[in-house]
């Protein structure tokens, strides 16, 4: 029989004492979360019947974890960061508001202050001899009239699957671009086909996926931060399909990237992929739908801490 203490009044104390409600100092919304994990950790214990060693093994686990700068990473794998996605759809539907282009996740790999460029610009570096990719598209409001001045923040991996900054042996800023939409809210830019990647198999990511029976792959993809004064930010990407009859007679065999054939276009680890987010691969066209912000801070992306970002 499973020995259950959780729910005591003298373990609800303790509890209480740990995460601080015993006083005034401090800060009363990370006291009640705090509060909150401790109690739904005892009862995960209590309910599986956790053992020392695996208690323990977790631990470590978070160390390693930490240690690789891997959280945001699993964040995304577990699922966690596409229900936040989830949960804000509903609560839109519940305060009725639709349309505009689906919301989904952010990833890790950020990088603020890209170049800026006004109406179009071309991503990489030409260092990588990587097959030459378009992307196009305007701006709109949910009514369809086009956003002048929009600010279009894009990026994505290169051929190998790894993002600059990230990956010392890119430069700065490598197929990261800020572009300003023009009169008529459209945007262009020069850049070349991403590679879908995989998480590192010997990372702490991985090693969760595993014992989870799942694979760390991603299709090729382009994310995208779409803002414009008086509408709500959009945190997006779109994953890139390719006919492959029509790409075998354009690339080599050896050059066709991870997209359409790609079985994880529809199956991505990190749960990215969303009707409505699938471009067509080399000439990209894609447009994008702005909701009207309700206040002011709705046009603002999360503060969610962010390479080179500062405040």
């Amino acid at each position: 029989m499973t020995v259950k203490i959780s729910h005591t009044a003298d373990v609800q104390a303790f509890f209480n004492k740990v995460a601080g409600l015993d006083h005034a100092e401090g800060n009363p919304r990370f006291k009640q979360i705090i509060l909150r994990v401790l109690q739904d950790t005892a009862r995960l214990v209590e309910d599986l019947e956790i053992t020392e060693d695996e208690f323990w093994h977790a631990i470590d686990y978070l160390n390693r974890l930490g240690g690789r700068n891997e959280a945001g990473l699993l964040a995304a794998g577990l699922g966690i960061e596409h229900f936040l996605d989830l949960l804000q759809d509903a609560k839109d539907a519940e305060a009725g508001l639709g349309g505009g282009t689906p919301r989904t996740i952010e990833g890790p790999l950020y990088v603020a202050g890209a170049p800026l460029a006004q109406g179009e610009a071309r991503m990489d570096d030409g260092t990588d001899p990587g097959v030459v990719m378009f992307l196009q598209g305007q701006v709109f409001d949910a009514d369809g009239k086009p956003l002048a001045g929009a600010t279009v923040d894009l990026w994505h991996a290169n051929t190998q699957g790894t993002y600059s900054y990230f990956d010392s042996t890119q430069s700065e800023y490598n197929l990261r671009r800020r572009i300003i939409t023009d009169a008529v809210g459209r945007y262009r830019a020069r850049s070349i086909v991403p590679s879908g990647y995989g998480c590192d198999p010997q990372g702490t990511t991985q090693e969760c996926l595993d014992l989870l029976g799942r694979h760390g792959q991603r299709p090729a993809h382009v994310h995208f931060f779409i803002s414009a004064p008086g509408f709500r930010h959009l945190t997006t990407q779109i994953n890139l399909k390719m006919p492959l009859p029509r790409v075998i007679a354009v690339f080599r065999a050896s050059a066709l990237p991870n997209c359409e054939g790609d079985k994880y276009l529809w199956d991505d680890f990190a749960y990215a992929t969303r009707d409505g987010l699938i471009g067509e691969l080399r000439f990209v066209a894609f447009d994008f739908h702005l909701q009207a912000a309700a206040a002011p801070e709705a046009e603002a992306r999360s503060h969610r801490p962010r390479a080179l970002q500062e405040g």
